[in-house]
């Protein structure tokens, strides 16, 4: 009988040798055992050495699954936007006399799956890890994915076995938003595979790098998942920790398997061929395939950006407020929507009516392409003469939604007002990688735009990061340069803001203020579209980049 895969004729096929590959990673034990079988979009599995790259997708499968933070969302709903709930840390509050530092009461009884504890001890050594350049376990290579996550953060002292206080460099009311990026690993593991590196390797930063690299296979946490098996650009495989601190989260699956598949035809011939039982982002066109075969298709309002994020070095066309304006006014998002299947919300700004950061823009986005034709006319530009754009994004990655198609869909859109649209396609983390060094290098490769999803949750991750001028590359993600001292201004306030409703209001002026100088092309939020088995119960959608693996049954 041919492998199931093969029934599948067009668009809908898996290669054989990915066919292959999947059957002989989803292979399950000979003891009956449940087993999760995901195909993510990334094109390789997220680092499991503690700070997961693959943009939010590493977070989701990689981070919270064998990883704990301090701070951590509540995943347990998706009636209204996940909030911070306590997780290593059962409390935290800032010093009223000195707003730079902040106390954190650790959980006690806390261990990492290699049995040793959590502690005060734990916490300064995960953060010297990204922070202390002198520490032997100090890793470059992780502060891509963390320090841009929490640019204010500069030490942690030791105040007791169960009590830290950690120091920023200003006042920063966002800082526990921040640390829900700041995963804990065993410094005991490491160690021992620090202490295993051959002694003729003398240099610290060499025996370092080794230590990471081979803790990465074997990966020691204390989240509610263990790694159990990685093997690079093909599985990952976890198994429930039975003894993790938090009985509402002990996984009721014993195994999750995780497979990169970055194209979006491949991951439906997957699911629909029996190889796997739940993807992220499905073909939209492929649907009402999937319904039909009685598939759950899961979404809900996300804190998620689809941008264009535009340059403001010198000589590049968004220099001009109107050809800004033009451009968000030329997207027919309604339509995009539809061609969409319906699976995403139409952008008008970072945060849309019923935020609390929303504020009230002067610049109201909306289809109307007489107008900006009217603005392009008045920049100087016209149909004889557009302006050249070029736009970097990927074929696929985390938060992305259906990158290609949607930008070939404004490419051909905002022609009709006089732009001249070139795509620079790469792949996600190289993409993601580029967006943290900024349109001034060589990686940029000429493009004065570029497209990378955002997740959008806190104030600070959907706008301090791309609007203060003390976040240009490397600090963080304001790609292109931008810089405004209004914004400047309003970003001290609201960072300054420790009281939630006084956040609330700085935040909602920084936003009005945002959209009025248009630092975006403004496109889409995702609804984080995935296709499940009915077999696969208590699925939970939050409201959230993220979702919890371990609330989960199978049948």
């Amino acid at each position: 009988m041919p492998n199931a895969a093969s029934r599948f004729v067009g668009r809908f096929t898996l290669p054989l040798s990915l066919a292959t590959a999947l059957a002989a990673a989803t292979a399950l034990p000979a003891q009956a055992q449940t087993t999760l079988r995901i195909g993510m979009t990334a094109a390789d599995i997220p680092l499991t050495h503690g700070q997961p790259d693959q943009g939010y997708e590493g977070n989701r499968f990689t981070g919270i699954p064998i990883y704990d933070s301090l701070v951590q969302w509540d995943l347990s709903q998706g009636e209204k936007p996940a909030a911070l709930v306590p997780g290593l840390a059962t409390e935290w509050q800032v010093n009223p006399d000195d707003h730079t530092k902040w106390t954190f009461s650790l959980r006690e009884g806390v261990t990492f799956h290699d049995g040793t504890p959590f502690n005060a001890d734990a916490v300064v050594w995960n953060i010297g890890k990204v922070l202390d350049k002198e520490a032997p376990h100090y890793d470059p290579s992780q502060i891509g994915n963390t320090v841009s996550r929490m640019p204010t953060l500069r030490s942690a002292t030791k105040i007791d076995d169960h009590t830290v206080e950690l120091t920023t460099s200003e006042p920063d009311a966002f800082l526990p938003y921040n640390l829900t990026n700041l995963f804990m690993v065993s410094p005991s593991a490491w160690q021992k595979d620090f202490d295993a590196v051959p002694a003729s390797v003398t240099d610290p930063a060499a025996r370092s790098k080794q230590a990471w690299t081979a803790f990465a296979a074997h990966a020691v946490g204390s989240g509610p998942f263990k790694l159990e098996r990685l093997v690079p650009r093909q599985q990952l495989r976890l198994a429930k920790n039975p003894d993790y601190w938090n009985p509402a989260r002990v996984p009721k699956i014993d195994n999750v398997v995780l497979l990169p598949l970055p194209e979006a035809n491949a991951r439906t011939a997957a699911l629909l061929s029996g190889q796997v039982d739940w993807i992220e982002a499905p073909a939209p066109d492929a649907v009402e395939q999937i319904k039909s075969r009685g598939f759950v298709i899961y979404s809900n309002a996300q804190p998620h950006l689809w941008p264009w994020q535009f340059s403001f070095l010198p000589g590049s066309p968004w220099l001009d407020k109107k050809v800004r304006h033009a451009a968000n006014l030329c997207l027919n998002r309604s339509e995009l929507k539809a061609f969409l299947g319906g699976y995403m919300e139409e952008a008008t700004g970072t945060y849309e009516e019923g935020s609390p950061w929303r504020g009230n823009p002067s610049f109201q986005i909306k289809y109307d392409p007489d107008a900006a034709r009217k603005l392009m006319t008045e920049a100087g530009f016209s149909q004889s003469k557009p302006v050249k754009v070029r736009v970097q994004t990927s074929a696929s990655g985390s938060g992305q939604m259906q990158p290609l198609p949607m930008n070939e869909y404004i490419q051909q859109s905002l022609r009709e007002c006089y732009f001249d649209v070139a795509l620079d396609v790469t792949e996600w983390n190289t993409l993601f990688t580029n967006w943290r060094l900024g349109a001034k290098d060589p990686a940029a490769q000429g493009a004065n735009a570029i497209n990378v999803s955002a997740a959008v949750m806190d104030p600070y991750f959907g706008m301090v990061r791309f609007a203060s001028s003390k976040a240009f590359p490397p600090v963080s993600n304001n790609w292109g340069f931008f810089s405004d001292p209004k914004l400047d201004a309003l970003i001290e306030k609201a960072r300054n803001a420790f009281d939630p409703d006084e956040m609330d209001a700085a935040a909602a002026e920084l936003h009005a203020t945002l959209v009025d100088e248009t630092p975006f092309l403004w496109v889409a939020h995702d609804v984080g579209p995935r296709a499940i088995s009915p077999k696969v119960k208590g699925v939970v959608q939050p409201q959230s980049w993220f979702i919890d693996l371990a609330t989960m049954s199978m049948e």
